[in-house]
């Protein structure tokens, strides 16, 4: 039976709720806060984080696939949209629209090809359109955009709910790129309000949230930040944590004489340190590029990682601890309130999105 041995991944959804209430209360001008939780909510798991969510009062929900969809609608019932962020598969159109899910169309023949599948099933096909308001990612390009705003009939047929679009550098409050999509996207809009005046306008992600009421139109789409990634790089983050990883030590080495240590013998370690091996490694979603740069946590205090990680293993400096310490020493941190997944990141030289996304299923999971 799988148990804390293989690794505890401890994940508090009572954190993710208040990071949901957080934001809702930062969304201006009556706009509603949804919530991505594709990639099996950034890895923590979709099953148990979207209820939460839905519990807080999120009515709007984002994935990225066609499956996560389908799971997505068995776990919260038919009452909330569900928007597939990367479309339909060819071929899955009616069965897309049967389990009430609302794909994004990014191209015309997407859409044209979404609305007469569906009309000649006699099925009710709603949908969101995309347009490329700079991402140069997916989206209708400034020419097809032209081409759908002058198709009446298109328009006409279509049953377009939402327009979204997706800003690049949110995250860099002061890049001029911010300013350019809020312009292209509003006007985009503008225009096809006046055609379709129902249609909700959405482009903000967790960082656009941030950038103020103008960027949060009529619904704002965070993920990162509801899981504690922080959403305003350099200041200190508004989010609480959401998740603690700790490794079982399967092995406690005293060195006698100076030693290489792993995979490449990359590094050396003194005469008389003291290492522990823990079970975990870049199987786990334990990035290699932590080796010799990251730390775990234990005592209250960061324990370097040494060497190279391997695929089922990592080992830590441990000498900076007593031989009381040492002795009890079962386990070691390598993710908590004070080992962030923002500096994790740092070490691995990647972003808190990759962290997350990447831990592994070996893990006991624990829903707090």
């Amino acid at each position: 039976m799988t148990d804390s041995r293989e690794g505890l991944l401890s994940i508090n959804l009572q954190s993710i709720a208040d990071n949901y209430q957080d934001l809702v209360t930062r969304v201006a001008g009556g706009a509603r806060c949804g919530a991505v939780v594709k990639a099996d909510a950034y890895g923590l798991g979709m099953s148990h984080v979207a209820p939460t969510l839905y519990r807080q009062g999120c009515r709007d929900f984002f994935v990225a696939t066609q499956a996560e969809g389908e799971s997505l609608r068995d776990a919260l019932g038919d009452d909330v949209p569900i928007v597939i962020l990367t479309g339909v598969r060819a071929g899955a159109e009616l069965e897309c629209a049967r389990a009430g899910l609302m794909p994004t169309l990014f191209t015309l023949e997407l859409l044209r090809h979404w609305v007469g599948t569906c009309a000649r099933a006699g099925l009710e096909a709603p949908c969101a359109v995309k347009v490329d308001s700079g991402m140069t990612r997916l989206g209708l390009s400034a020419e097809e955009f032209e081409h759908l705003l002058r198709d009446r009939e298109l328009l006409r047929l279509a049953d377009i709910r939402m327009l979204l679009s997706h800003l690049a550098c949110a995250d860099e409050p002061q890049h001029a790129q911010n300013i350019r999509q809020l312009r292209s996207f509003k006007k985009a809009g503008q225009r096809l309000r006046t055609l379709c005046p129902n249609i909700q306008l959405s482009l903000a992600n967790s960082s656009g949230i941030f950038l103020g009421k103008d960027y949060h139109f009529d619904i704002v789409r965070p993920g990162s930040a509801l899981y504690g990634i922080n959403p305003v790089p350099g200041t200190p983050n508004p989010m609480r944590p959401t998740v603690t990883l700790s490794l079982p030590i399967v092995q406690k080495r005293h060195l006698s004489q100076e030693q290489s240590v792993g995979y490449g013998a990359t590094q050396r370690m003194a005469a008389g340190s003291w290492l522990a091996v823990a079970r975990g490694g870049y199987a786990d979603g334990i990035m290699r590029a932590q080796g010799g740069r990251g730390h775990g946590w234990a005592c209250g205090r960061k324990l370097p990682i040494v060497g190279r990680i391997s695929m089922d293993s990592t080992t830590f400096d441990i000498s900076a601890l007593s031989a009381k310490e040492r002795e009890s020493l079962q386990s070691i941190e390598i993710l908590n309130q004070d080992l962030t997944v923002d500096e994790v990141a740092q070490y691995a030289d990647t972003i808190g999105y990759e962290v997350l996304t990447s831990l592994g299923h070996r893990y006991f999971r624990r829903y707090i």
